[in-house]
């Protein structure tokens, strides 16, 4: 029995796997910058969940928001009992549509002191 292995022409699985982990990575980094600076809301990201959101954690999606750290992100996500470190992906859409509300909320009610 000879037993033969072969590697496929893009290199071997190891190197693929970095590859895309440094894609994914990037992506997230700039989907964080993309919130940190406004582009898109936090509630649009769990919404929708685009792939690079998928296995990212809803406490870093939320500490990635400005004037967001991680205390202001477990006393919120307290109010509904989803942990920080839940994936985006895994989350059913009951807690999606109560996350994304409370955020929404939050955010009216933060640019409404703000102008008061």
């Amino acid at each position: 029995m000879n037993a033969t292995a072969t590697i496929s022409p893009a290199g071997p699985q190891y190197m693929r796997a970095l590859e895309r982990a440094n894609e994914v990575r990037l992506a997230r980094a700039e989907l964080k910058r993309r919130v940190a600076f406004g582009d898109i809301d936090a509630a649009e990201v769990i919404l929708y969940c685009p792939w690079e959101a998928e296995s990212m954690a809803v406490g870093d999606l939320l500490v990635s928001q400005r004037r967001w750290g991680r205390i202001r992100c477990r006393k919120f996500l307290s109010r509904i009992p989803i942990s920080e470190k839940k994936a985006i992906g895994s989350m059913t859409e009951r807690q999606c549509q109560a996350l994304a509300a409370l955020l929404t909320s939050a955010e009216r009610d933060r640019a409404w002191s703000a102008t008061a």
